[in-house]
C-alpha cells in the first residue's frame, strides 16, 4: 500500500502471483544446416519465400554443388505442408565458409551468450522452438546423433529425422537408434528441382513431416496422431519415376512400424495420395511408443514448469500448495475438454497432488516444493479391428 499523504478514497492494483497457466508453442521448429548465404544465429523465416530472401535457394546446382544440400528442400516441404513458423541456423565452416563445416560448426558453442549462439545451441536457445531437425543428418555422419542429444538434454523437444538413402525395404531395418525424444521415417520421396538437368530429385521426408506436425497441431492439437496425412510438394520423376523412393505394400511396412520406422505409403491407387503412415517414435519403452503421446507430455510438462514460475520463492506452506494445485488443475482441464486426456471426467483423467503426502518435513525446511502429477493420454487407434458376424434366422 502506498504512502499516504492526506484522507481520501485511494484505489491501489494489485498484481498477484497466481497466473493461469497457458500452454507452450509446440509447432515451431528449428532446422540446423548449410545456407547459400545469411546470418549465422537462429532467424525465423514464416514462408519459402522468405527463406529465400534470407538464406538464398538450392545447393546442390552450379555455382555450388555442395554434397550437404537437403536444408532449403526441407525447408520448402515444410511450408508446403502447413508449417507456418520455422527458425534457420545456418552453419558456416572454418575460415569464413571456405572449409567444410564440421560436427562442431553444427554443435555450436553453449557458453557463449544465448543470442550470440549458432547451431544446435543457438536453437536450443529459442524458448518456443519445440521441433528440431538437421535434414543432412542422412549424409554427415554424427549429425543425427546430436540432435537427438540436444532433443534429450533438454527433455523439451522433439526431432525427426529420416533413414539413409538407398536402403531397400527389408525386415532387418532398424531406427537410428533408441530414443523417445525422436521419430524416424522412410523411404525418401520426390520433388521438383528445376535446377537439375532431371527436374526433380529424391530427397528426406524430414521438412515435409515436420510440416505435417505443425499443421496437425494447430488444426487438430498436438494430442492428435500426425499420421494419415497427406504430403504435399511430392511430384513423379520425368521419365516416369515413382513419387516415393521405394512403393512399400502392407506387408513390408508390417515389421518396420513394429521396430519404429514409420513408413511413407502411396496409395494413390484408392484415391488418397501419398501419406504418413505411421506414428511411432523410435523408442523400444512401449510407454512412450507413440509420438503424439510423446510431444503432448512434453508440452504438458514445459507449459507447467513455465507456467509455475511464480511459485520460486513463495512461502512453503498450504495456501501455495493450494494455489499449485488449482493452476495445474485448471490447465489439466483444459487438456482433458480438447480431448487430450482419456476419461469422461475429470477425476479419471489426471491427478495432482501437492500437500504433506508428496513433501517430507525436510523437503520443506529446504524449500523444496514437491508437486505429483499423472495424467492418462490418448492413445492413437493404430489397429481399428472390425468383426463381422452373420445373423441367421431364428427358428
Amino acid at each position: 500500500m502506498s504512502d499516504r499523504q492526506f484522507p481520501g478514497v485511494y484505489v491501489d492494483e494489485i498484481l498477484r502471483g497466481l497466473h493461469p497457466i497457458e500452454g507452450v508453442s509446440t509447432s515451431t521448429a528449428g532446422f540446423v544446416g548449410e545456407t547459400a548465404q545469411g546470418p549465422t544465429t537462429p532467424t525465423l523465416v514464416k514462408s519459402w519465400a522468405g527463406f529465400e530472401r534470407t538464406f538464398g535457394t538450392f545447393l546442390d546446382g552450379p555455382p555450388l554443388n555442395l554434397p550437404r544440400c537437403h536444408l532449403p528442400y526441407a525447408v520448402r516441404g515444410f511450408f508446403d505442408n502447413g508449417g507456418r513458423r520455422a527458425f534457420i541456423a545456418r552453419v558456416v565452416g572454418p575460415n569464413g565458409g571456405a572449409d567444410p563445416a564440421t560436427l562442431q560448426d553444427y554443435r555450436g558453442d553453449a557458453t557463449t551468450k544465448p543470442e550470440e549462439r549458432t547451431g544446435l545451441a543457438g536453437l536450443v536457445a529459442v524458448a518456443e522452438i519445440s521441433l528440431l531437425a538437421a535434414p543432412d543428418d542422412v549424409v554427415m555422419p554424427g549429425l543425427r546423433e546430436l540432435v537427438i542429444e540436444a532433443c534429450e538434454a533438454t527433455q523439451a523437444r522433439f526431432a525427426v529425422t529420416s533413414l539413409d538413402r538407398g536402403l531397400a525395404p527389408s525386415p532387418d531395418l532398424r531406427p537410428p537408434g533408441d530414443t523417445i525424444y525422436a521419430a524416424a521415417y522412410y523411404p525418401w520421396v520426390r520433388v521438383a528441382a528445376a535446377h537439375r538437368p532431371e527436374g526433380t530429385t529424391l530427397v528426406p521426408a524430414t521438412g515435409h513431416v515436420l510440416g505435417i506436425y505443425a499443421r496437425v497441431d494447430v488444426n487438430r492439437g498436438v494430442h492428435m496422431p500426425p499420421a494419415n496425412e497427406a504430403i504435399d510438394g511430392l511430384v513423379a520423376g520425368t521419365a516416369g519415376e515413382p513419387p516415393l523412393e521405394f512403393t512399400l505394400t502392407s506387408v513390408q511396412q508390417e515389421p518396420l512400424n513394429t521396430f519404429g520406422i514409420d513408413v511413407i505409403r502411396d496409395f494413390s491407387a484408392d484415391g488418397q495420395g501419398i501419406r504418413v503412415w505411421g506414428v511411432r517414435t523410435m523408442s523400444s519403452n512401449l510407454d512412450f511408443r507413440f509420438v503424439n503421446v510423446r510431444r503432448l507430455l512434453i508440452f504438458i510438462e514445459v507449459s507447467i514448469d513455465r507456467g509455475t514460475q511464480w511459485v520460486t520463492f513463495e512461502p512453503n506452506d498450504d495456501r501455495t500448495w493450494s494455489a499449485v494445485r488449482r493452476v495445474v488443475e485448471d490447465f489439466l482441464v483444459t487438456q482433458w475438454r480438447a480431448g487430450a486426456l482419456q476419461g469422461v471426467k475429470p477425476e479419471e483423467a489426471f491427478f495432482v497432488r501437492c500437500d504433506r503426502t508428496t513433501m517430507t518435513q525436510d523437503d520443506i525446511d529446504n524449500g523444496r516444493l514437491v508437486c505429483e502429477i499423472g495424467v492418462a493420454p490418448v492413445r492413437p487407434a493404430e489397429f481399428v479391428i472390425v468383426t463381422i458376424s452373420k445373423k441367421t434366422r431364428e427358428p
